[in-house]
């Protein structure tokens, strides 16, 4: 008799838990700090928790990270533009001089005057690493489980960084270069296994998106097979690499078929642009940044928090 009006009482328990569409809406409002402790309720928690879905549609998230002589901002870009500033979570940081960005899966690299810094702009946690020398350029993809790099150049080849080795080897070409100054040329990792291309001729402002049509497996480039993924031939199409002497590729997005860009103007004003089907959906000013020629670079939102077991108390000292 206990036995039954115990499955009764499990029964009813399940039977009144609220839908999953639910739950995820009600977690996509929970801040940010208490999701990550929120992680180890269940696993089904988890896996909605880890699931990139969930991450983008979340209420803080953004896309683009934008850092001017004095501040940094991030720009979510769904239902609408909306731009916040951003603050260091390490004492000092706001003092040094940031050289450039650059994203590498969960984190940001942060070049700085003095090293670089290790970055979650979402959960604010930042930490230092590396010698007061050390520079990151390029982007990583570790696909193995013995580490590799692969870093881009404004040139036909990819070449990649082999850590055992200590040296840098040639991977696979490109399917296209560069043939003039102010062409823009930008490789990213495309669906977390995956490389993407965009190609901006200055001159014709045709823009093309190309992707790696499988896997990306690190060790061996043969099975790399560049497609033609968007071709943009739109009137009035902006310049994505605005003038010669600043000469920041632009920063870009694959959103299912849409394509988002931020770059500058001539006047050195951060736009960002949204493409799809051939024409210009929406561009907007970020009148919020006030420096001009900001840095900036795309960033995907992640709840892994930033390591600090390996840091050194020296590296930690501003």
């Amino acid at each position: 008799m206990d036995s039954t009006k115990t499955k009764q009482k499990k029964k009813k328990a399940h039977e009144e838990q609220l839908p999953w569409e639910l739950i995820e809406e009600i977690l996509s409002r929970v801040p940010l700090k208490s999701l990550v402790r929120l992680s180890v309720v269940c696993k089904r928690w988890n896996v909605i928790l880890d699931d990139k879905r969930f991450i983008n549609n979340h209420k803080e998230t953004f896309r683009f990270i934008l850092k001017t002589k004095t501040k940094i901002y991030s720009v979510s870009i769904d239902p609408k533009i909306v731009v916040r500033e951003l603050r260091w979570d390490t004492l000092g940081l706001e003092y040094q001089k940031t050289t450039k960005l650059v994203d590498c899966d969960e984190f940001l690299i942060c070049n700085m005057d003095q090293g670089a810094v290790v970055w979650n702009p979402w959960l604010k946690q930042s930490a230092w690493i590396g010698h007061p020398s050390s520079r990151v350029e390029g982007i990583c993809y570790n696909g193995s489980n013995r580490r590799s790099e692969l870093s881009s150049y404004k040139t036909i080849c990819l070449t990649k960084f082999n850590f055992s080795k200590d040296r840098f080897c040639r991977f696979c070409d490109l399917p296209c270069g560069m043939s003039h100054l102010r062409d823009a040329l930008v490789l990213r990792i495309f669906k977390g296994d995956r490389f993407s291309l965009l190609k901006q001729c200055n001159v014709t402002k045709k823009t093309e998106i190309w992707v790696t049509k499988n896997k990306v497996n690190v060790e061996d480039s043969r099975d790399v097979v560049w497609v033609n993924f968007i071709r943009l031939s739109i009137p009035s199409f902006p310049s994505l690499v605005p003038t010669n002497l600043y000469s920041q590729q632009p920063s870009y997005f694959i959103d299912d078929k849409r394509l988002v860009v931020c770059s500058c103007d001539e006047t050195g004003q951060a736009w960002i642009y949204v493409f799809g089907e051939n024409r210009l959906i929406n561009k907007v000013r970020i009148d919020s940044v006030v420096g001009p020629w900001p840095l900036h670079c795309t960033y995907f939102p992640s709840l892994v928090p930033v390591p600090r077991g390996q840091i050194d108390k020296a590296d930690l000292q501003v």
